[in-house]
């Protein structure tokens, strides 16, 4: 197979008080309080934030460059069975590339929003912004597979 002719290029970093993996939450939205966060976007695409006023969520694509080689394979530390890595959310990917769906709190500055509910290290690269519509991307009668039984919420 060979290579596709793309190249992902950040839009602008993510700032959130988590300095190293190891700091980071499994989960953002377990936080209480959630910590307030940054996504901040380069000058040269602050246009393409014309209008996000008015939505209470954000779909945040990054890049998680610094996590370990893909394992296809591994045993999830709170299940005892092997699982492929396209059956769980674990961080370690052949594209490392990440989705958080946060609450949006408006702006700081021009290019400078404040989002909660953020689980990476700071500085990490941000990839894209989409606004979260319910209508579109909630699905309510969705089944969670092998992690039902380990579902809290």
């Amino acid at each position: 197979m060979s290579e596709p002719g793309f190249a992902l290029r950040p839009i602008g970093h993510l700032e959130t008080p988590f300095a190293t993996i190891a700091d980071c939450p499994r989960n953002g939205r377990k936080l209480k309080p959630t910590p307030l966060c940054h996504a901040v976007v380069d000058e040269a695409f602050q246009p393409g934030l014309a209008g996000l006023e008015g939505f209470s969520h954000l779909i945040l694509l990054y890049w998680m460059e610094q996590t370990k080689p893909a394992e296809l394979v591994f045993t999830p530390p709170f299940d005892p069975n092997p699982r492929g890595l396209f059956a769980t959310r674990a961080p370690w990917r052949p594209n490392p590339v990440a989705l958080s769906v946060v609450a949006f709190d408006g702006f700081d500055a021009p290019g400078r929003l404040r989002v909660r509910n953020l689980d990476c290290r700071n500085g990490t690269p941000l990839l894209d912004i989409k606004p979260y519509l319910p209508t579109t991307d909630s699905e309510p009668d969705a089944t969670m597979g092998w992690l039902a039984p380990h579902a809290t919420r």
